[in-house]
């Protein structure tokens, strides 16, 4: 068995019954074809060629990718060496569903790309910490970043937690299997979203800060004119940036102050 590389985030993980409960949240068909990001040793690929029409595997790892089609004669399987965020998307057919044990410092900007590409799947599962897996899915109360940019082309659930102690080398924290359904289109028009994320962005910059606060020195307005414009939607300007809906930044860009 090769190495883990740590330089790459790679945890192996072997137990079938928690392959399959991941292939299973993916809920694939006969007639589906299938992206997995970062395949490693293959142990979950077996369990997606069994279920999907085929297979296209992207490996940043040269050493796993090279080895990976001898695992799998005769099957529908396509090896991609390559950086998942350069892959081109748009080579695959549409209604593709993403599959993926990735790690934590990647995970933002896998999400990223996949739900802003101009050739959507129609179902991402990811295998993720635990901690990371719940902010994606988090509401009002406890939004970041990440779910705000998850939430707005997504529908997200929690699926299976996987304990550390079944990947090798086990990592520090769980694991768990976060789903995301996108959208038809997102909840902000693309044209729009420049905008919008520089709100949010502000909103966010000042940790544990008040809107009044971190959207002023975020968007260089003063705190006056920033109680006005949250008044003038209903916000309270004592909140913070985690406690507002997508729903309540959306209300926010469409009475934003010129500056």
């Amino acid at each position: 068995m090769a190495g883990p590389k740590k330089s790459l985030g790679q945890h192996w993980l072997t137990d079938r019954m928690i392959l399959s409960g991941i292939a299973e949240a993916a809920e694939i068909t006969k007639d589906d074809v299938v992206l997995e990001i970062g395949p490693g040793l293959g142990t979950l690929t077996s369990e997606l060629l069994r279920r999907a029409e085929r297979v296209t595997a992207v490996e940043l790892d040269a050493d796993l990718a090279a080895k990976l089609p001898g695992q799998f004669p005769g099957t529908n399987l396509t090896v991609v060496q390559q950086d998942i965020l350069t892959f081109d998307l748009t080579t695959l057919p549409k209604g593709y569903v993403v599959v993926a044990n990735v790690p934590y410092y990647i995970t933002s900007k896998i999400v990223q790309t996949l739900l802003t590409s101009t050739n959507l799947p129609k179902r991402i599962v990811l295998l993720v910490q635990k901690e990371v897996a719940e902010r994606i899915v988090a509401g009002p109360g406890d939004m970041s970043l990440l779910a705000v940019s998850a939430q707005l082309y997504a529908e997200t659930w929690l699926d299976m937690v996987v304990e550390a102690e079944y990947f090798t080398p086990p990592p520090k924290v769980d694991s768990q299997v976060v789903v995301l359904e996108p959208f038809a289109e997102p909840k902000v028009s693309p044209d729009q979203q420049p905008a919008f994320f520089r709100i949010v962005k502000a909103g966010f910059s000042g940790r544990r800060k008040k809107l009044r606060t971190s959207l002023s020195a975020g968007l260089h307005l003063s705190k006056p004119a920033i109680d006005t414009w949250l008044e003038s939607v209903g916000i309270d300007a004592n909140l913070r940036a985690e406690d507002l809906s997508i729903e309540d930044w959306r209300k926010l860009l469409d009475s934003a102050p010129q500056n």
